[in-house]
């Protein structure tokens, strides 16, 4: 399977990267490949290494203007004029989608999804890997806003959020 990451491109605290290496390993070891923002850089150039170190392939959509920062190792590698183009080509090369601690990119895509989700541009289902309660805050104003009627449940039953690495690919496995 197809699975597109959204992370960070920088180095983060270490409970952060080491979740995400050990989420990557697992992914790789059981034979997915990652779709990823194709950095080499941060915790995305961690997932990357570790999966294809663990036996998973690794596919990346990059932006022209950070080319510099390219995973050269990369079993395939696009590269895209503009993040528009580098989030359609993460989504459309996804079975499934993950998002791990993030910042305002990881969060924007978030949005994304959701957005395009309620719009039936996509009927797939979103992990959050909620390291340390990373994401607990997202989680409930998901949550506040389904439960006022913003946002249709379908949209919010969609978003499934795992504490461990672990439950992220037990949540991978029923999908």
């Amino acid at each position: 399977m197809n699975i597109t990451v959204f992370c960070s491109q920088y180095d983060v605290a270490e409970k952060y990267m080491q979740d995400a290496e050990s989420f990557a390993r697992l992914l790789g070891e059981h034979g997915h490949a990652i779709v990823w923002g194709g950095a080499r850089t941060g915790m995305m150039g961690l997932v990357a290494k570790t999966t294809q170190r663990a036996g998973g392939r690794a596919i990346g959509v990059i932006r022209e203007e950070i080319g510099d920062e390219i995973y050269a190792d990369a079993d395939e590698m696009h590269v895209v004029a503009d993040v528009a183009a580098m989030n359609q080509g993460l989504i459309a090369r996804g079975d499934t989608f993950v998002v791990l601690p993030g910042g305002i990119g990881t969060l924007h895509e978030l949005t994304e999804l959701l957005r395009m989700r309620k719009n039936k541009r996509h009927t797939k289902d979103v992990i959050v890997l909620n390291t340390d309660g990373f994401y607990d805050g997202i989680r409930m104003q998901l949550e506040r806003m389904g439960r006022e009627e913003f946002i249709v449940k379908d949209v919010v039953n969609s978003v499934h959020f795992a504490d461990t690495p672990n439950a992220a690919l037990a949540l991978l496995s029923d999908r």
